[in-house]
């Protein structure tokens, strides 16, 4: 799983000529494709099919579709990383950031899930003048401590969210906002390059847990039918596919631009749960949701303003 990074403009520098309109169409791609795959995984694990190997072929296919994009382009000088130690970090931190979510989804519907992990952006906003060095901006701890409001009326104890849901969920925040703080220490390296490693590294860590998880998945993996298969194959295809355009956006418009888009994911994760399990969360929850959305928003239109002058 992947989730729309907010700091993937820094990666990859904007083209002396940006389009933002483009970029906002690219990352409206990028949002509802990762949407996608957050759907597909909780489908196919609702079939019985375990974790890890899910994540598995979800893994493979994702770095075997950046590789055969990014080698052609690059050569395989791509792999050459100015930071190796912090790409495998990160790399770590997007896998264990892919179990806890969709160990979250277990339990949770997809709008709640997501609602949850999209405190991510405010934590790393907050944090970032520790680690990163930026400068403190009240704005951004403002944003923070509203999106911590509206995730806290999602998860209130009147919404009946199971526990291990709502552990696994606030878990996953911490890992993302981990990976998209590890993601601006590599953004020397080129964005084929951060994929590929990220991609490269949970596949040969899911691939040593094959021994262990294999047998057992063997007849679940016999007996489901070939649609389980192909949507299982094709979330491989959706994560790649987001990042891929989630790149693409950045390099056509400003991130202060593209920030306050980032949360129609939030209603992509609505309009997908509704469709294929029937769930539209209730009234408060919406309130929360709402609140999430709208600290993100003015936070970026913040940025923005900030940016022009």
């Amino acid at each position: 799983m992947s989730r729309v990074d907010p700091s993937t403009s820094i990666v990859q520098p904007l083209t002396n000529q940006t389009v933002p309109l483009m970029g906002i169409l690219l990352l409206l791609a990028s949002v509802f494709s990762l949407a996608s795959l957050d759907a597909s995984g909780k489908w196919v694990m609702a079939a019985g099919v375990p974790l890890l190997v899910f994540c598995w072929f979800r893994y493979l296919v994702h770095f075997v579709l950046i590789f055969f994009i990014a080698v052609p382009a690059r050569g395989l000088s791509t792999f050459r990383s100015k930071s190796p130690k912090k790409q495998m970090l990160r790399g770590v931190a997007m896998l264990c950031a892919t179990l806890t979510f969709f160990t979250t989804l277990r339990y949770l519907h997809q709008a709640e899930a997501t609602a949850i992990i999209f405190i991510s952006p405010m934590l790393m906003l907050a944090i970032a003048p520790w680690l990163l060095k930026e400068p403190p901006k009240r704005s951004r701890w403002i944003a923070a401590a509203m999106g911590l409001v509206g995730v806290l009326i999602v998860i209130r104890p009147s919404a009946g969210l199971p526990l291990p849901g709502v552990i696994a969920g606030l878990l996953t925040a911490f890992l993302f906002a981990t990976q998209h703080l590890l993601t601006r220490m590599v953004s020397t390296d080129h964005a084929y390059t951060t994929s590929l490693w990220s991609s490269g590294i949970g596949t040969l860590i899911l691939t040593l847990t094959l021994p262990f998880t294999l047998p057992d998945a063997r007849p679940i993996l016999s007996e489901i039918g070939l649609s389980y298969w192909v949507i299982m194959l094709s979330t491989g295809l959706s994560g790649g596919l987001g990042h891929l355009l989630q790149t693409m956006a950045y390099r056509r418009a400003p991130a202060s631009v593209l920030a306050p888009f980032i949360y129609m994911q939030m209603i992509a994760a609505v309009t997908m749960g509704w469709l294929i399990w029937g769930h539209f969360p209730d009234a408060i929850t919406w309130v929360g949701i709402a609140i999430i959305c709208i600290s993100g928003i003015v936070n970026g239109l913040v940025e923005y303003k900030r940016s022009q002058q």
